[in-house]
């Protein structure tokens, strides 16, 4: 039985980490996860700014916790089926943009860039911080870089 089958999607806490199964993927989990993101993105953006943001951050906050303690169950930082972070870190990348086709494609291929490659301090991030706070912390960073990357593209462009 490999690490990830240790958790149990019933538990609500694994369920959430591991990105309702999608992180289970024998194949590109994070993809996966992120993936799953977009749907929930798109009807959460179906609210308020205020909504989508408050959601986010609480997802982003309470999500170092439930990485933490998937991780823990697993016995292994930052197992690839861990994933919640990837769903936080696209919802991250998508703040104030409308839900459009567009938008939605821009968010999960920049997003996964940086999520991939970890350029500057995504990728310190990813190697020196531990524990809930770095399973979460360059995701974010991936997140927000994409997040800033739109907006910019958008504002040079109008």
């Amino acid at each position: 039985m490999n690490k990830a089958q240790q958790l149990s999607l019933l538990n609500p806490v694994h369920l959430l980490a591991l990105g309702f199964g999608s992180g289970l993927s024998p194949k590109a989990p994070g993809t996966m996860g992120t993936l799953v993101a977009i749907p929930l993105v798109w009807l959460l953006a179906q609210l308020s700014v205020g909504i989508y943001v408050a959601v986010t951050a609480v997802a982003t906050v309470v999500g170092i916790w439930i990485c933490a303690y998937s991780a823990t169950a697993m016995g292994e930082h930052d197992h690839p089926a861990i994933v919640w972070d990837e769903i936080a870190g696209y919802a991250i990348a998508m703040t104030l943009l409308p839900p459009t086709l567009l938008n939605l494609t821009l968010a999960f291929v920049l997003f996964r860039l940086f999520d991939i490659l970890k350029p500057g301090p995504i990728g310190w991030c990813d190697k020196k911080l531990h524990g809930g706070l770095g399973i979460m912390a360059d995701d974010v960073l991936a997140g927000i870089a994409a997040c800033v990357l739109i907006h910019a593209g958008y504002w040079l462009v109008a």
